[in-house]
């Protein structure tokens, strides 16, 4: 009797958590990403808007209800937005001036 796990041949690769995906040759977006990353939150004012104008969470996730039963679910759309995740960093970069440079309390800015 053969060992059916070891008789089928694998032709296909495996993700792996260690190796990370290939990124594409053209990334269209790689110079805005850049001016993004760049930007230094030194300004308290500054700091406080980008706190409020970037969300904390997604804002077009939600549950579409009708008379109290749930139709369906939205789910969060923000991780098609291409500068989802620079935004994301700014805005703790933000926070993190708030916090640790004018010694304010963030919490308002927590969901």
């Amino acid at each position: 009797m053969t060992d059916i796990a070891h008789s089928h041949e694998h032709h296909h690769q495996h993700y792996s958590p260690l190796v990370a995906p290939k990124k594409p040759l053209l990334d269209i977006w790689k110079p805005l990403r850049r001016v993004v990353d760049n930007i230094q939150v030194k300004n308290a004012k500054i700091a406080h808007l980008l706190s409020t104008l970037i969300p904390c969470c997604c804002p077009f996730e939600r549950d579409v209800v009708f008379f109290g039963k749930t139709l369906f679910h939205i789910p969060p759309l923000c991780k098609l937005n291409p500068l989802y995740d620079e935004f994301v960093s700014l805005r703790f970069r933000a926070l993190s001036y708030l916090a640790d440079d004018c010694g304010e309390d963030i919490t308002k800015y927590i969901c």
